[in-house]
């Protein structure tokens, strides 16, 4: 069994007091994986919620057979595999690990069990995961801006209207 007090450097079980703990132990499995390892595939159903121990996940989207870009990394005390939370979901990218990884995993299914029984857990937890989530919308929002933003045509327009309101 995990101890508690692994479980307690993961940022989302930060908040869950020892109790909620103690109910969510029995169902953690601790997984290993090596570099270059696949955790799981863009589409693949969404069976499992990860926690990083230790090591470095790389969040992956291939958008042709020869490019691949890196959408995001997980680093220890972070979880991935969100849409594991939502029923019959399936995965939105690929989680590739960087370097040897330990990873904490629950199934779905008890960890929905789980959260639906014990309605504070499920609050905390859910509270935590749209911390999460909005963190990492408003980074990638700010990505995609700055791309926008950088782009020669852009540029050239930016440049076009400031031209244009100093000869007003």
């Amino acid at each position: 069994m995990v101890p508690k007090e692994d479980l307690k450097q993961i940022v989302i079980l930060g908040y869950l007091d020892d109790q909620m703990l103690e109910k969510l132990q029995p169902f953690i499995d601790l997984l290993i994986f090596h570099e270059n390892d696949v955790v799981f595939r863009e589409e693949d159903m969404a069976d499992r919620f990860y926690m990083l121990k230790r090591g470095k996940i790389l969040l992956e989207k291939q958008i042709s057979e020869k490019i691949t870009i890196s959408v995001g990394s997980v680093k220890a005390g972070f979880s991935f595999g969100w849409s594991s939370m939502l029923d019959g979901e399936s995965y939105t990218t690929d989680a590739i690990c960087a370097e040897t990884c330990e990873v904490f995993s629950v199934k779905r299914e008890r960890l929905l069990n789980l959260l639906s029984t014990d309605h504070s857990m499920g609050y905390l937890m859910t509270q935590r995961l749209l911390r999460v989530v909005k963190k990492r919308l408003d980074h990638r929002t700010e990505q995609f801006l700055r791309a926008i933003k950088n782009h020669p045509d852009m540029k050239a327009l930016l440049s076009d209207q400031k031209n244009t309101e100093e000869l007003k």
